[in-house]
């Protein structure tokens, strides 16, 4: 191939279509627990089959695929495994939504019909989510793609919970439970979202004594709840009311007489009145009263959240507009004593954003202490680690302080609960496949519990069942453990505690070596991304316009630790034009393609043995960075070493020897041979964060085979290291830097030639070697230095002064009017910036971005006041 032959420029959707395509065919992905080689394995965090890519998805699926790349060019044994989850409230409220745009009702509708509707659908969002991954780039094993749904799936989810059951460790209980009277379904802890600080009021009333010697006043938030009351705590030693302790009040709407209870631990005397109205139905901290004292538990809410026979004349009312009725109602019977501002805190339905009750309901929990006890120790003890570490801490929070798990849904989409009714004998079977009769009485009438599991319950299974648990498969035995789970820290809670409790019960190992957390991605201006406020950022729309290259890139190289990332388009459009440098490249190195011969004699000089030394230290802080998980300095090394060094200065100081008329062929032919041989080793490195350039690329280069994709990464013990080659050319790199300065900050042509005079031996010797270099490069004949001529700029090199001679080059006279006219309005910029900052006005107003980019400029107009005065001060000195 010739560089005619070449495109003139990369073209990163057909090469996305082209190499995505090749490699699916030839299987390369495909993953063998017979292969070779040690197990490094991943299991995709499954997204919600509801959803679509977006830049979350993009960031944590290119965090592990630069992983599994990486790992598979490395030698080991890799498996990626995809899959999606089936997002039990979520899909069923996306489907319910169609189903009611048709008119009909989702209810009366049935259970069968939205099933359909939702294999359905879920058939087709999980095939746009798959293809959005492809497009991506991602390298998983697609032969062994998941849904929490599929078959061996559910098997694993009846083994897990009839398995918890038989170990004591999952009961149906009547308990206290956050109910979303929306979705019509119990939700556990995590899925409710606290809203602090809500505009509301302490509303109080008198509950008259049941002898009708006075009255107790107590206060609520929510006066619909009294309904349910069915005690008033007070404390022990409080003097206003220990007389009262065992006396009662009467309700004033419903027959029933309500018990003064003392309590010391609820009950704050100093706080309100000093009573306490009891709702052990509703209300947690009521919860526990009810169950110190033995308490009625009076549920006075419907499903729907409308108020139901217990309330006697509010019965049907929703619970929005029996707040109304009682607090009227209560103010006609005289019993209304005051209300003021409260600020309170609220619960909402994660999904539904429904006010969640606290609602008294039968329930099936695991107990979680037994199962958070050795998930604490793993981690404790280094058997998982976490990447940054002081997520570890939010870990433990939540398993130090855990509550029993409610893990059933009032949904119709998940895994039903493998438990059956006998409807003769009440009997409770749970079994991992339905019964034929009662195990108890023989009876063929039973029914399955209508409920399903909680999404977070087969997702709990996710590492070890996608490879086959409860079976013992192949893939088990050579994949589990995975390698390192790579997740948000928002799901800490939801998902990876609950994998490491699952995995150590089920099969004694922690689910994964490493948990690597991941930040948000947010917009510029650092806030989140959401649909309301307008600055979501489709991936897609990214790729399409600068290719999945650029995209990826952009995304690890903003991926800091502990750091949220700011996505900044300005950014990707720049690694773009980084993609474009690199065919530029490579259109180079094909310049006189024609004339390399690998099998010809080769002759190497020093530039050569220099960047195949440059490699191996890039190779060495590449592998380091990948390794500690600190992905964007990896993006940093790889950026500085194919921009900064081999195109900037190997490219260049190629030129010297490839138009050389006096140099070998031999010469000559290894300059090509290095050449391509360095942008093989650049493709390489940066296959796994840009896959597809670095696949075309590698196709086209002299000598490659196969794919770059399972070519073997870089390793340092390629690249020989010259320790005195490396100091020769960081000698001829500064004096070229230095020449330049100088003419940066005289403003001199690069095509003016001057004189560079060297006094020190050593240094004029080394300088000569490479007088063709300095020629081409900085614009300079290199001569001893004799006698001191006036007029000179002064460069400093290895400590050394050598000289510039300016007589005949610059007008000294005239360059000084010149720079006096230009500084006269860099200083003017100079105040008008500082004057800008230092404006209170401006402070207090200017958005935040504004003041960082005035603040750039003011010390950009600094930088370049200060080059241009050392420039006058050094001509001043020469007309003197």
């Amino acid at each position: 191939m010739s560089a005619e032959e070449l495109p003139s420029a990369y073209d990163p959707a057909a090469a996305a279509e082209k190499w995505s395509v090749a490699w699916a065919k030839a299987g390369v992905f495909v993953a063998d627990p017979n292969a070779e080689g040690e197990p490094y394995s991943i299991v995709i965090p499954p997204p919600n089959v509801t959803g679509s890519l977006h830049m979350g998805h993009a960031l944590n699926n290119t965090l592990q695929d630069v992983l599994i790349r990486y790992k598979r060019m490395d030698g080991y044994n890799t498996l990626w495994v995809p899959g999606v989850d089936h997002a039990g409230i979520a899909t069923q409220w996306v489907v319910r939504r169609q189903i009611e745009a048709e008119g009909l009702d989702f209810l009366e509708n049935g259970r069968d019909d939205f099933l359909e509707r939702a294999w359905a659908w879920k058939g087709q969002s999980q095939a746009n989510i798959t293809n959005q991954l492809k497009r991506l780039g991602v390298s998983c094993d697609w032969t062994r793609e998941r849904f929490t749904l599929d078959a061996g799936l559910a098997d694993a989810v009846a083994e897990h919970f009839c398995k918890l059951y038989e170990d004591g460790l999952i009961y149906r209980g009547e308990r206290l439970i956050n109910w979303d009277p929306k979705d019509e379904t119990a939700l556990s802890d995590l899925e409710v979202e606290h809203e602090e600080g809500v505009a509301g009021e302490l509303w109080s009333f008198a509950y008259p004594l049941a002898d009708g010697s006075g009255e107790v006043v107590v206060a609520t938030t929510r006066p619909e709840t009294m309904l349910g009351d069915t005690a008033v705590a007070v404390h022990p030693d409080d003097e206003r009311y220990k007389h009262l302790v065992g006396q009662s009040v009467k309700h004033p709407f419903v027959d029933r007489l309500i018990p003064i209870v003392a309590d010391s631990i609820l009950v704050d005397p100093e706080f309100g009145t000093g009573c306490v109205k009891i709702t052990p139905a509703h209300d947690f901290n009521d919860f526990e009263v009810g169950k110190r004292h033995n308490l009625p538990m009076i549920n006075i809410l419907n499903r729907d959240g409308s108020i139901n026979e217990e309330g006697g004349r509010f019965e049907g009312l929703d619970r929005v507009d029996a707040r109304k009725a009682v607090k009227e109602a209560i103010e006609e019977l005289g019993l209304f004593r005051g209300t003021k501002e409260h600020q309170m805190n609220i619960g909402r339905s994660q999904r539904s954003k429904a006010i969640v009750e606290p609602m008294l309901s039968t329930q099936w929990f695991v107990k979680m202490n037994p199962l958070a006890t050795p998930a604490l120790a793993a981690v404790e003890h280094g058997a998982t680690k976490f990447v940054p570490k002081q997520w570890e801490n939010t870990y433990y929070a939540w398993l130090r302080d855990i509550r029993d798990w409610c893990i059933s849904r009032q949904l119709w989409w998940g895994h039903r609960i493998p438990a059956y009714y006998c409807d003769d004998c009440k009997h409770t079977m749970v079994l991992r496949t339905a019964p034929e009769a009662c195990d108890a009485c023989g009876s063929a009438n039973w029914h399955q519990d209508e409920d399903v599991l909680d999404t977070w319950f087969s997702s709990a299974l996710w590492p070890f069942s996608t490879m086959g648990w409860p079976e013992k498969t192949e893939d088990l035995a050579k994949y589990y453990p995975t390698s390192v789970l790579v997740t948000g820290f928002d799901i800490i809670f939801f998902w990876v505690a609950r994998m490491m409790f699952a995995g150590i019960h089920f099969t004694g190992q922690v689910p994964f070596d490493d948990v690597y957390i991941h930040a948000l991605v947010r917009d510029e201006h650092g806030k989140k991304m959401s649909k309301t406020t307008g600055n979501v950022v489709d991936p897609l729309v990214v790729i399409d316009e600068w290719g999945a290259d650029a995209f990826r890139f952009t995304l690890i190289a903003f991926a800091a630790q502990g750091r949220d990332v700011l996505w900044n388009p300005k950014r990707v459009e720049g690694y773009h034009r980084f993609t474009t440098k690199i065919w530029q490249a490579l259109r180079y190195c094909f310049l006189d393609a024609e004339a390399y011969d690998p099998t010809a004699p080769m002759e190497f000089g020093p530039y050569e043995h220099w960047i195949r030394a440059r490699s191996g230290a890039a190779t060495e802080r590449v592998r380091k960075a990948i390794d500690g998980y600190k992905f964007n300095e990896v993006a940093t090394e790889i950026y500085q070493f194919v921009w900064g060094e081999y195109c900037d200065w190997y490219l260049e100081l190629s030129k010297t020897t490839r138009y050389s008329k006096e140099l070998s062929e031999a010469r000559k032919n290894g300059t090509r041979h290095v050449l391509f041989e360095t942008m093989g080793t650049i493709m390489r490195l940066i296959h796994p964060i840009m896959p597809f350039l670095s696949e075309d690329i590698w196709s086209r280069l002299p000598g490659t085979e196969g794919f770059v994709a399972t070519a073997a990464y870089p390793t340092v013990d390629e690249f020989p290291q010259d320790q005195a080659v490396l100091d020769e050319v960081a000698l001829l790199q500064e004096t070229i830097t230095e020449i330049r300065r100088i003419r940066g900050e005289m403003e001199l042509s690069p095509r003016v030639g001057l004189r560079f005079l060297v006094a020190d031996d050593a240094l004029l010797a080394t300088l000569q070697a490479h007088a063709s270099a300095l020629d081409d490069l900085a614009g300079i004949q290199i001569e001893a230095l004799t006698d001191r001529p006036t007029g000179v700029a002064t460069a400093v090199v290895h400590g050394i002064e050598c000289l510039i001679p300016l007589e005949g080059v610059v007008d000294f006279a005239e360059e000084v009017k010149r720079l006096d006219k230009v500084l006269a309005k860099v200083d003017k910029d100079v105040q008008q910036l500082d004057r800008r900052l230092s404006n209170p006005k401006f402070a207090e107003r200017a958005p935040a971005e504004v003041i960082a980019e005035v603040r750039t400029k003011l010390e950009a107009a600094k930088s370049r006041q200060a080059t241009l005065r050392a420039s006058r001060e050094r001509l001043a000195q020469a007309l003197a």
